[in-house]
């Protein structure tokens, strides 16, 4: 009977060794006078040695889900946690007295978790505490994409049980500045001759022969006289002559046109980081809709200069942004007439992307390049290819139109400022009183402040930013 015992406590103690090692060291709580010295906490996965002043003859744990127990002596007892929550150890003396009732508490290991914690960002200030059977994250840390990474790493020590009370320090807030610059140059040349005759070529009246125009653009409808010059249209001459009963009439037109068009927009707007923001500087316009019953109701589609983004400041000045930008005016040579509504087009320039830059630096995140080319060559056949004078029956026009357009992006980091300190455009200028509107022609008067920091930013031109302090 001794063998036996002696056998089974030297495999026990065999089996606590082997595992003590693999879970490491484990800790000691004593039961004192019948009561323990303080409630137990097991991590999950590792051991406490419970130890008694006074001998035990029985003990029990309450939920064996949680906890495990192994007695190795009558006054030595190993408890080992299997999963997190709490259950009651229970000790009773040789007499079935009851020695005490520990409170076991298995919570999350998170002794490893600080040290990959650590590990991983060395350089935040996060605190760890186990609540339940989760663990609680406190602390600052210096960018959303940190704290992402710690609940990343707490979620596989405790997955759906991570409590977030971390703040992100530094700033948080984004100005976007978003430029549109479009340039359109048109260029257009036109050489045409038009040629005609007015006489008896038809019995009981008068005949006709033009090349390149109408008879009404050559003559004046007064069969007997011809004018010897036009001014209807630009670059235009008209010269002709009568020979007995024929009228003669020769057109001349040259023409060169050249346009160029210069757009410029420049809309600012602040955000939250993770925060969508919206801006639109322009109106809507209504659209006559028929709905199914056949009734007419009016939808308005926005038009002017439309920012939307939602910036996200990924790591110290690193900004992640989601941006959708257009500039769109109504155009009024492109119509559509139904239902005696007469609708415009709309000529829109849009672009939606996500890119990632740090404060300050600035994205060309759209371009483009358009260069539309046209001639046009016209002739009377047989007449146009006569050398010399074959360039009576012939015209030519030429036309060619490009367009470029950028759009660039710079994102800055921003903290708000005193009020006394925003200076608005509007400021710098005050209505003039009578006297300087009707003695002097002044249409406004000077009206900036001169001191303190209001004053500063007075001197700065209107492209200036107001409102925000650039780090």
């Amino acid at each position: 009977m001794k063998i036996d015992r002696f056998t089974k406590a030297v495999l026990l103690g065999f089996t606590i060794t082997l595992g003590t090692a693999s879970l490491g060291a484990a800790e000691t709580l004593r039961v004192m006078q019948g009561s323990a010295s303080s409630s137990l906490k097991v991590s999950m996965n590792r051991a406490v040695v419970v130890e008694s002043d006074e001998p035990f003859a029985e003990v029990s744990i309450a939920n064996p889900g949680i906890a495990d127990i192994s007695t190795l002596s009558d006054r030595t007892l190993y408890v080992l946690g299997k999963a997190p929550g709490r259950t009651t150890l229970t000790l009773l003396g040789p007499d079935a007295r009851l020695i005490t009732n520990v409170e076991v508490h298995v919570t999350p290991d998170i002794a490893e978790f600080k040290e990959r914690l650590r590990q991983i960002l060395p350089n935040e200030r996060i605190e760890v505490r186990t609540a339940n059977d989760g663990i609680v994250l406190s602390g600052t840390v210096s960018s959303i994409a940190r704290l992402d990474r710690a609940l990343d790493l707490a979620n596989r020590y405790a997955p759906d049980r991570v409590s977030n009370l971390m703040m992100v320090g530094g700033t948080q807030q984004v100005m976007l500045k978003v430029r549109f610059a479009e340039m359109q140059r048109s260029v257009r040349k036109n050489l045409s001759t038009s040629f005609a005759m007015n006489g008896p070529f038809a019995s009981g009246g008068n005949g006709s022969f033009v090349n390149g125009d109408t008879v009404g653009a050559l003559f004046d409808g007064d069969p007997t006289t011809i004018p010897s010059s036009s001014v209807e249209a630009t670059g235009r001459y008209v010269f002709g002559f009568n020979a007995g009963g024929v009228q003669l009439a020769i057109g001349l037109e040259a023409l060169e046109s050249k346009g160029l068009v210069r757009t410029l927009a420049e809309p600012n707007l602040t955000a939250l980081s993770g925060q969508t923001a919206k801006f639109l500087a322009g109106g809507e316009y209504p659209i006559p809709v028929i709905d199914s019953d056949g009734g007419v109701f009016v939808s308005y589609k926005p038009f002017g200069v439309e920012l939307q983004f939602t910036p996200r400041v990924v790591d110290g000045d690193v900004i992640n942004l989601q941006l959708t930008a257009a500039v769109s005016g109504v155009d009024t040579t492109n119509t559509f007439q139904s239902g005696g509504f007469s609708i415009n087009a709309f000529r829109r320039r849009e672009t939606s992307t996500t890119v990632e830059l740090r404060d300050g630096e600035s994205f060309a995140i759209a371009g483009l390049l358009e260069d539309d080319f046209k001639d046009l060559a016209g002739q009377v056949p047989w007449l146009g290819d006569i050398p010399v004078l074959g360039a009576l029956f012939r015209s030519a026009d030429y036309a060619r139109q490009q367009s470029e357009l950028v759009i660039i992006v710079t994102p800055h980091l921003v903290t708000p400022t005193r009020g006394e300190a925003l200076a608005l455009p509007t400021d710098r200028i005050r209505p003039p009183t009578e006297a300087e509107l009707f003695l002097f022609g002044r249409t406004g008067s000077d009206n900036r402040p001169r001191t303190g920091a209001a004053g500063e930013v007075a001197k700065q031109d209107f492209s200036g930013s107001y409102g925000y302090v650039m780090e």
